[in-house]
């Protein structure tokens, strides 16, 4: 690996003398945590920029999916996706419930809605759709499905800024999304996640539960934990923030540049969006086979490119850590798809280079 490597992504950063001017005041105040005035800033200033209306700002993708179980007090077994990253099923089991495996739709790579009411029972107490890809989920019918049947909704909203649904951010849907700042994401904090929720009491309710249960004269009324994001991430998204649209309007552009480039080439396919607008935040192709797969990445590997296997395996078959279900779509999937580089600074020349070897 070299400083000419390309990798799969690479963080989206403001100057470096822009973020040290934020931290200047960070330096002066002595404030460094328990929601301070830069958290608080970039709360206000997610909402205005995603037209939301309440955005708790949290340490991580991962406490924000544990913060929505708890705040909704769910425990049982929750519907859910094999085709993503382990922390989805890593955040349901350290809150206590069950991860049930629900396979996808073979063109979205989301959670199919017509396979989630077979999976239903009397211990079914809420469903968890991942926006794969930042590809909105149907959440029209997700959300028949879980008010016939009296159940929770928390969209794992990781990949998710910047998507919409019928004009709308994305990430009001459900009765909590939980999305990710992390430093691959399009918008980040380095590290990071937000719950967004459109209830003003669950909004209260997940403030309180990112600091140990605190209310506003610190007494104790929730069974909480520390969720808190610190001010030196608040000022990296705050300098970030500004960046924010020209950002997502250049991923757009490279993934368009990739489809076209590629939309010919017949053993390959890609993730199609049925529901609302994605952020483009990631550029996933589907082989054929695996064999087209692994041939490819080692050609690519061969001139210091490094594409992911993202998200392989399906989840459902980490038995150490969950009980096997069988879902062969995304098992399927999963061992056919990667994902090729996308990220603010990279070369067109260099996509076209990608493309070029994709196609053989």
């Amino acid at each position: 690996m070299t400083e000419k490597s390309v990798y799969v992504t690479q963080p989206s950063l403001a100057p470096l003398d822009e973020y040290v001017e934020i931290l200047q005041g960070v330096w002066e105040s002595g404030i460094l945590t328990h929601n301070g005035p830069l958290v608080q800033q970039l709360e206000k200033e997610i909402c205005s920029m995603l037209q939301i209306k309440n955005f708790v700002a949290i340490s991580n993708g991962t406490i924000a999916i544990q913060m929505a179980i708890k705040a909704l007090e769910l425990k049982g077994e929750i519907i859910t996706t094999p085709f993503t990253w382990i922390a989805t099923v890593s955040a349901i089991k350290w809150e206590g419930s069950k991860p049930v495996f629900c396979d996808i739709d073979p063109e979205t790579l989301n959670i199919d809605p017509e396979k989630i009411e077979n999976l239903i029972t009397d211990r079914t107490v809420g469903i968890m759709p991942v926006h794969v890809f930042g590809n909105p989920c149907d959440v029209a019918a997700i959300d028949r499905i879980a008010e016939k049947h009296n159940l929770k909704v928390i969209y794992d909203a990781a990949h998710a800024i910047g998507s919409s649904f019928n004009g709308n951010s994305l990430l009001v849907a459900g009765d909590i999304s939980a999305t990710s700042l992390h430093a691959t994401k399009l918008f980040n904090t380095a590290e990071g996640g937000g719950c967004i929720t459109q209830d003003p009491v669950l909004h209260e309710k997940l403030k309180r539960i990112r600091f140990f249960g605190h209310d506003n004269v610190k007494n104790v009324i929730e069974d909480g934990f520390n969720g808190k994001m610190t001010e030196v991430h608040a000022a990296l998204g705050l300098a970030n923030l500004k960046y924010y649209d020209a950002v997502l309007a250049d991923r757009k552009n490279k993934y368009k540049y990739y489809k076209d480039g590629l939309k010919d080439t017949e053993f390959v396919r890609m993730q199609i969006t049925k529901c609302g607008e994605a952020n483009y935040s990631y550029f996933p192709v589907i082989f054929d086979s695996e064999d087209q797969l692994v041939n490819t990445v080692n050609k690519l590997v061969a001139e210091d490119i490094y594409p992911r296997r993202y998200f392989y395996p399906s989840v459902n078959t980490y038995t150490e850590v969950v009980d096997y279900q069988s879902v062969p779509i995304s098992e399927d999937i999963s061992k056919r798809i990667l994902c090729l580089p996308l990220y603010l600074n990279l070369e067109l020349e260099k996509i076209e280079r990608i493309i070029q070897i994709v196609k053989g």
